[in-house]
């Protein structure tokens, strides 16, 4: 049975969220949790937290061991892009794009 958790909106670009999320598929809860402690990225900790709802969902409302759950999927959507201009030289302008990201974990039993 297939669990998801997401955590949507969050202040970080999809493109270096993904960069976190391509080394989770496969692991374990423990394991995941364990190689998001050492990354050497400050949004690892956005990234564990929906990892440990995604194990707290399957737990109380799938009555589901968390030992026995692998990351099946994880994956990071463009969310909302905030867009203001900088003046530069001569009268011109330049766009700033402050992009979000809407981060998913799905998590799935193992050997399922």
């Amino acid at each position: 049975m297939e669990v998801r958790a997401s955590a949507q909106g969050m202040g970080v670009a999809p493109r270096k969220i993904r960069l976190i999320l391509e080394r989770l598929p496969g692991l374990t809860v423990d394991q995941a949790l364990a190689l998001l402690r050492y990354v050497q990225s400050p949004h690892a900790r956005s990234v564990s937290k929906v990892v440990l709802s995604a194990a707290s969902n399957a737990e109380n409302n799938f009555d589901l061991d968390v030992d026995d759950l692998v990351i099946k999927r994880a994956f990071a959507d463009d969310a909302r892009t905030n867009k203001r201009f900088k003046p530069r030289s001569r009268g011109r302008v330049s766009p700033i794009l402050r992009r979000s990201a809407h981060i998913t974990i799905i998590l799935d039993e193992r050997g399922g």
